[in-house]
């Protein structure tokens, strides 16, 4: 059985965000919230009301190389990770299993682990993470404003409300809810209330599909284009990227409608078998390599 390493590097708050997020909808979430406090270095809470864990998967959930396997043998590694995460800050993880049982929690500090204690929770898991990069201070230089790093969580949680319209999310700082959309929504609708109305009042839905790699969304007409690259959505078998060749393909497709400075606004899904395209390529998974690139190219170009 191979190994996958925890080596990933935790850059900043949204890292966090993403990587927790993930382990909520891997885990059968229906509901995942977000509480995002001082740009993400005081506090990042996730709450979710998935299939939970036991004590014994708990104190597993924090040890390096720990994997998960899936029922097609393929082998995801949806805590990995967590040991990263409590090696720069101090973690809590409180859990009860779906299955049943009694909520446990495990803390770890600076990489120092705790063994799991009782703990008061009614459903799935909720994850603490306080003073990130307290144990590695000089990395705080690094990060931005908190506004900037609040933003860019925020955005983070958005991509994957796009992803998952059946599963609610909600995101909140200590000012106000940047992000609250409800489980078990249409993807249109979703798309809608993610974009804006304006969005899909000016958009065209596409579809095309060849040698069993399928491309669809809903691309913006050139009359509605931006000043940047912000509202292009890049989905590859449900999981967010911003993949260069993803991005050259559309603008490759509005080379001719569009002028130089103006960006076109999308949201794509991509959906491959999974032999067909390689996305560990990048610590974050952000991009991804395919086996056929040329195709990928084409039906971009020719579908948005």
């Amino acid at each position: 059985m191979n190994r996958i390493a925890a080596g990933e590097v935790i850059e900043r708050p949204a890292s966090v965000v993403k990587e927790l997020v993930e382990n909520a909808i891997d885990a059968g979430a229906s509901q995942i919230d977000v509480a995002f406090r001082g740009g993400g270095k005081s506090l990042i809470r996730v709450s979710d009301d998935g299939m939970g864990m036991g004590p014994e998967d708990l104190a597993l959930a924090v040890e390096r190389h720990a994997t998960s396997k899936l029922a097609d043998d393929d082998l995801i590694d949806i805590r990995f990770a967590l040991p990263s995460i409590g090696a720069v800050s101090r973690l809590a993880i409180s859990s009860k299993p779906r299955s049943g049982g009694d909520a446990h929690v495990i803390t770890v500090e600076g990489g120092h682990l705790t063994p799991p204690r009782p703990a008061a929770l009614n459903r799935g898991t909720e994850i603490h993470v306080k003073d990130l990069f307290f144990a590695t201070p000089a990395r705080l230089k690094f990060l931005k404003a908190d506004r900037t790093e609040t933003v860019e969580a925020a955005e983070v949680v958005r991509r994957m409300a796009l992803a998952h319209p059946d599963i609610g999310f909600a995101f909140v700082t200590e000012e106000r809810r940047l992000v609250d959309v409800p489980k078990e929504e249409g993807e249109e609708a979703r798309i809608r209330r993610i974009l804006g109305a304006e969005f899909m009042e000016n958009a065209v839905l596409f579809e095309l599909e060849r040698e069993a790699v399928r491309v669809r969304g809903y691309a913006a007409l050139p009359t509605w284009s931006r000043n940047n690259s912000a509202q292009q959505y890049m989905f590859v078998n449900g999981r967010s990227v911003r993949d260069k060749l993803i991005s050259g393909a559309i603008r490759g497709a509005y080379a001719d409608v569009l002028p130089s400075g103006r960006f076109p606004a999308l949201v794509l899904f991509l959906d491959c078998p999974p032999e067909r395209v390689d996305v560990n390529v990048h610590p974050a998974k952000a991009e991804v390599r395919f086996r056929d690139g040329g195709l990928v190219r084409g039906l971009i170009v020719t579908g948005a």
